[in-house]
C-alpha cells in the first residue's frame, strides 16, 4: 500500500489573474470540470493500491481543500517553508516502512497508467532504501524544467548522476541530443523513515525542527496542526536542494505520461485541444476573425479578436492580461501577479 501525500503550496502567480494567492492554481478548473488538486487526488483514489492521501497545505487554503477533497488527513503548515519540511511533516505522521508518494497539487499528467508503472517501479526501489525522483524524457530544448541525468543502471530505473537546474537554451539542446536526460517532474517516491534519515544527515536543525512541531502539534482527527513555534524557525528549502542534490541514495525512472506543470499561459495552450486554426476558447462568448494561434479565457464578459496572431488574453473579474505566445513567463513579473 502506497501513502499518496499531496503537496498544496505556491501562489500561481505565472498564471494571474486566474491564479491569485486566495484561488492558487490547484483549486482552479483548468482542464475540464475536476480542479488540478481534484484530478491528482483521483491519480490516487485506487484504494487497493493506495492509502487514503496525506494533505500538506496551509491555512489559507485549508477550506478550499476541505470543499474539493473527498476522504482525507490535512496536516495544515503554520507557514510555508517549501517542499523539503512539508514532506518531513508527513513523514514524520508515519510509520518508517510506509512508502510515500508525494505529489504536487497542480501538474497535470494525461497517461495516467504510465504513471501507476513508473510508481510500482520506484516503489520496489524505495523498498532497498532509495529516495525515487520520477522523471519524463523531454521531447524538445525546454528551458523552464530542472533536469536530471541519469547515472548507473539500477534494476529498475537509474541511479541519479546530478540534478540540473533550469538550463539556458545551449545547454538545454544538448542534454536532448545526447540523450540520459530526464525532466524533474517533482514527484517522488521513498520511505518515510530513510526520507528522515537521510534529511537528518544533511539538515539535522530542519528534522529537529519538525519532530519538535510534529510531537507538539495539536490532533483533531483528520486535521494535525504542527507547533507553530517549532514550524516557524524552520529554514525554506525545496527538497532538492536540502536532499536529493546530496544524498548517495538518489535514483531516477523515467516515464512517459505526458506530464507538465502548467507553469505558464503557454503551458496551459500547450495541453488544451485546440482547433483547426490553433485557437483556443474558454469563455461563454468569443469571435475570433483571421485569428491564428489564439487563446482567450474569460469568466464572463464576451471577448472579440481580428487579425491576431500568437496571443493569449485572459479576463478574470476586474483584471485583463494580454500576452504574447513566448512571453508568459514575464507575468509573474506584473504588479497585479505579485500583489502590489
Amino acid at each position: 500500500m502506497i501513502q499518496p501525500v499531496i503537496l498544496c503550496g505556491g501562489s500561481g502567480t505565472r498564471l494571474w489573474p486566474l491564479s491569485r494567492p486566495e484561488r492558487p492554481k490547484p483549486f482552479l478548473n483548468l482542464l475540464g470540470d475536476r480542479t488540478l488538486f481534484q484530478q491528482t487526488l483521483d491519480r490516487v483514489a485506487d484504494r487497493s493500491r493506495f492509502a487514503e492521501p496525506i494533505v500538506v497545505a496551509g491555512e489559507a487554503h485549508a477550506s478550499l481543500v476541505a470543499d474539493q477533497a473527498g476522504s482525507h488527513s490535512l496536516i495544515v503548515e503554520p507557514a510555508a517553508r517549501n517542499t523539503a519540511p512539508a514532506i518531513a511533516l508527513a513523514a514524520a505522521r508515519l510509520p518508517p516502512e510506509s512508502i510515500m508518494l508525494v505529489c504536487p497539487s497542480d501538474h497535470h499528467i494525461a497517461d495516467e497508467a504510465s504513471l501507476v508503472r513508473a510508481v510500482d517501479q520506484a516503489g520496489a526501489l524505495a523498498q532497498e532504501g532509495w529516495l525515487v525522483c520520477l522523471g519524463v524524457t523531454p521531447d524538445r530544448p525546454e528551458t523552464g524544467y530542472g533536469y536530471v541525468e541519469m547515472g548507473e543502471s539500477l534494476r529498475s530505473g537509474s541511479r541519479v548522476a546530478r540534478f540540473i537546474e533550469k538550463p539556458d537554451a545551449d545547454a538545454a539542446r544538448d542534454y536532448l541530443s545526447r540523450g540520459g536526460f530526464v525532466w524533474n517532474a517533482g514527484i517522488f517516491v521513498l520511505r518515510a523513515g530513510d526520507y528522515l534519515t537521510q534529511l537528518e544527515r544533511h539538515r539535522p536543525a530542519m528534522v529537529r525542527q519538525v519532530r519538535s512541531s510534529t510531537k507538539n502539534g495539536t490532533d483533531t482527527g483528520s486535521i494535525f496542526h504542527p507547533a507553530a513555534a517549532e514550524f516557524l524557525s524552520i529554514e525554506a528549502e525545496s527538497v532538492d536542494y536540502a536532499l536529493m542534490e546530496h544524498t548517495d541514495r538518489a535514483a531516477v525512472i523515467a516515464a512517459d505520461m505526458g506530464w507538465s506543470d502548467i507553469g505558464n499561459w503557454d503551458a496551459l495552450a500547450a495541453i488544451r485541444r485546440a482547433d483547426e486554426e490553433g485557437n483556443i476558447v474558454a469563455a461563454k462568448e468569443a469571435e475570433l476573425i483571421d485569428c491564428r494561434r489564439v487563446m482567450i479565457q474569460s469568466d464572463g464578459p464576451g471577448v472579440s479578436a481580428v487579425g491576431l496572431r500568437d496571443v493569449t488574453i485572459v479576463v478574470d473579474g476586474d483584471e485583463i492580461l494580454v500576452i504574447a505566445r513566448g512571453s508568459a513567463a514575464g507575468v509573474a513579473k506584473l504588479g497585479g501577479a505579485k500583489g502590489k
